[in-house]
């Protein structure tokens, strides 16, 4: 009976710790608009207290006051924003002269979906999607640079980065005299993008103000599992991962900024200041608006030029190619205490992919190496379940006999224990020794960029998706979109309760009972998780049943 309080204990915490993750825990969208607004949110050490009142410019047709009549202080003329191309092998973007932003941003190596005629990831679109390096002054120093049409210095509207690095300048000028350029430059082999930023100022006034670059998203409103999808910084050494309901209180961060980003489930976009040793990174939050700014003091004397210099990145949550970048970048993707588990582990997945390019069979392989890495752990414990379904009958008698002396029934029972040198806790406490690894497992899958769109075979052609066989036009309680029949899910569901009818049954009736709703229950759970997440569970129960049928057999 301890045994089956214990395995009880250890199942239901398992069930908490993904009902908790997956129904508690601030969660976030697969994909996050970018936009600006006006934000009230007070900031503590700053006194910097509005997000800047310009809104993120979207492509209209609205023309802008163009920079050579503003410079010159003549009357104002009107033009068309030009659009510029830039092609890379692992990218194409457009750049406007409305603020010198970025409209799209596609990712060559990563599609919308699944479908072979689908378009690229467009993680930038018209302002909604990842976006970074809207600039401006806390104070207001400067207003409307990200109205403002500036001047690109391109001949052609159409570059290409394919052999080496390419740039291209925008240009713009106030009337009073400040001159403000922001050079982009692009790199063939690189999802990094440097952004230098000139202000020249030739007014007869010093400028003395906060200068800052930006990243804006809207506020997650859909929630996923694990994995930290919205703002974060690595400042002073430290990841800082703010959740959405905590911004009012933690909203600023002062200290050496290695980087700040956004992220969404698989991607992300950062900003990284060269001189990051003394800096702010100030989060603000209005409705549905986030804001993750970078701030530094600046004092623009007359006749003096001040440059800031920062590298972006717009791309995947690929650990080798965040750590490419360098920067500490890699350290956005967090995988939280077992993160030293995960690391290795994801190594090996990946190892295995490199000879057998299928994700899911990959998957299944790491599984059964896991599996014969805490081999002994199972045998072990197998061995003391076996022990216990022995003397089952022995049990009911006891339990029948002094069912109503529950105090001489238990020391029955621990004289059984005894007698045939059974430790009651023997069966479990090596499962408790697995329960990291396997949650370990569960985070790496979960977040993994490499199984997103990964195909398997037959019906599962996205690893990083639910498994669904068909598609309904019509909902289904429990289910999230798409629906469809949970195969794989359903399949998991039975191997548990195949495993659970292989271990000796709990002497108390109602402890059976709950045990038997178990497989049901995370069937139900496990329908809206990945399919990768489900295949491991799946060939970890298959393993795990063939071991317990193994030492059953062999200490008959």
């Amino acid at each position: 009976m301890e045994q089956a309080r214990l395995m009880l204990a250890i199942v239901i915490s398992f069930l908490i710790f993904l009902v908790w993750g997956y129904f508690f825990e601030d969660k976030t969208p697969n994909n996050t608009n970018i936009a600006s607004n006006q934000n009230q949110a007070a900031d503590k050490n700053s006194g910097a207290n509005n997000l800047q009142s310009n809104p993120l410019p979207l492509e209209s047709k609205n023309t802008v006051l163009d920079s050579e009549a503003s410079v010159n202080n003549k009357k104002a003329t009107f033009r068309e924003p030009k659009v510029i191309k830039i092609d890379s092998p692992l990218y194409s973007a457009e750049l406007s002269e409305k603020g010198s932003l970025f409209k799209t941003f596609s990712l060559k190596n990563y599609k919308e979906t699944t479908d072979e005629q689908s378009p690229y990831k467009n993680l930038i679109n018209n302002g909604k999607g990842l976006a970074t390096g809207i600039i401006g002054f806390e104070s207001g120093a400067l207003k409307g640079l990200n109205e403002a049409i500036f001047t690109a210095d391109a001949k052609s509207d159409y570059i290409e980065v394919n052999d080496s690095s390419r740039s291209v300048t925008f240009s713009f000028a106030t009337e009073n005299g400040v001159t403000i350029k922001k050079r982009y430059t692009f790199f063939p082999d690189s999802y990094l993008i440097k952004l230098d930023v000139n202000i020249e100022n030739r007014s007869s006034h010093p400028i003395n103000d906060s200068f800052f670059i930006s990243l804006y998203g809207l506020k997650p409103t859909k929630k996923s599992a694990y994995g930290f999808v919205g703002p974060s910084g690595y400042i002073n050494g430290k990841l800082r991962e703010v959740k959405v309901k905590n911004i009012p209180d933690e909203n600023s961060f002062q200290g050496k900024t290695d980087w700040l980003a956004f992220q969404t489930t698989y991607f992300m976009a950062s900003i990284m200041p060269e001189n990051s040793d003394v800096g702010f990174m100030k989060l603000f939050e209005k409705e549905q608006i986030i804001e993750n700014r970078y701030v530094n003091q600046a004092v623009i004397n007359p006749n003096t030029v001040s440059k800031f210099e920062y590298n972006l990145f717009i791309g995947p949550k690929d650990i080798d190619v965040l750590k490419s970048v360098g920067h500490n970048l890699e350290k956005s993707v967090n995988f939280g205490m077992f993160d030293f588990i995960v690391r290795p582990c994801r190594w090996l997945l990946n190892a295995i992919y490199g000879a057998i390019p299928n994700y899911g069979i990959a998957i299944i392989i790491l599984t059964l190496i896991t599996k014969i890495v805490l081999w002994p752990l199972g045998s072990k414990s197998y061995k003391s379940m076996n022990k216990m379904k022995k003397i089952q009958p022995l049990m009911t008698q006891i339990r029948e006999k002094y069912k109503h002396d529950k105090q001489k029934m238990n020391a029955e029972v621990m004289n059984l224990y005894k007698t045939y040198k059974i430790n009651p806790a023997g069966g479990c406490l090596p499962m408790i020794l697995q329960i990291p690894i396997f949650f370990a497992l569960y985070r790496m899958l979960y977040q993994m960029i490499e199984l997103r769109h990964a195909p398997f075979f037959l019906w599962i052609d996205d690893l990083a998706a639910p498994d669904r066989l068909f598609r309904f036009d019509f909902s289904i309680p429990m289910m999230s979109e798409p629906y469809g029949i949970p195969v794989l899910t359903i399949i998991m569901g039975a191997s548990m309760f195949l495993q659970q009818k292989m271990s000796p049954p709990p002497g108390d009736p109602s402890q059976a009972k709950i045990m038997l709703f178990l497989p049901i229950i995370f069937t139900v759970l496990f329908v809206n998780f990945s399919s990768g997440l489900v295949l491991y569970w799946l060939i970890n129960n298959l393993a795990s049943m063939g071991q317990q049928y193994y030492i059953s057999k062999k200490y008959a």
